[in-house]
């Protein structure tokens, strides 16, 4: 089954990003890390990543008319894109909010989460295992 694991602005910048924050995985590392584990758990990941708020909505309209369930780290339009929470629930499948760091421990402007009312779960905090358990967790809901 295909999963469409989907990023955020910055995501693509892990490199260059604070490595106590994100870790010590660049992009392309961290989506082997996705695409392999999606693999050993019977899925094909389509993993994608886009600073640009119109191509997220554009790729979350395909998973909907495709009824593809959706792994999402919304970046930092997680605090505050209405379009992209009013896309997320249009899917028509599971989908499942992650995040690398853990939202809550940071600065107060990230404590509030648009998309995770419109999701089944959201799973933060643990680095590149999010994805992980996003992954488990879909596996359960499928």
């Amino acid at each position: 089954m295909k999963v469409m694991v989907l990023n955020g602005p910055n995501l693509g910048r892990l490199d260059l990003r604070s490595s106590a924050i994100y870790g010590n995985l660049d992009f392309a590392a961290l989506t082997a890390f996705i695409e392999n584990s999606a693999k050993e758990m019977g899925f094909e990941a389509d993993v994608r990543q886009s600073d640009s708020e119109t191509e997220l909505i554009t790729w979350l309209h395909e998973a909907a008319d495709a009824k593809i369930p959706v792994i999402f780290n919304p970046a930092a339009f997680t605090h505050y894109s209405y379009a992209i929470r009013d896309a997320v629930d249009m899917l028509t499948a599971p989908a499942i909010e992650v995040h690398l760091s853990n939202p809550l421990s940071r600065e107060e402007f990230r404590h509030t989460s648009v998309i995770s009312g419109v999701v089944k779960g959201t799973i933060g905090g643990f680095g590149p295992d999010s994805y992980r358990l996003a992954l488990m967790a879909l596996k359960g809901l499928i």
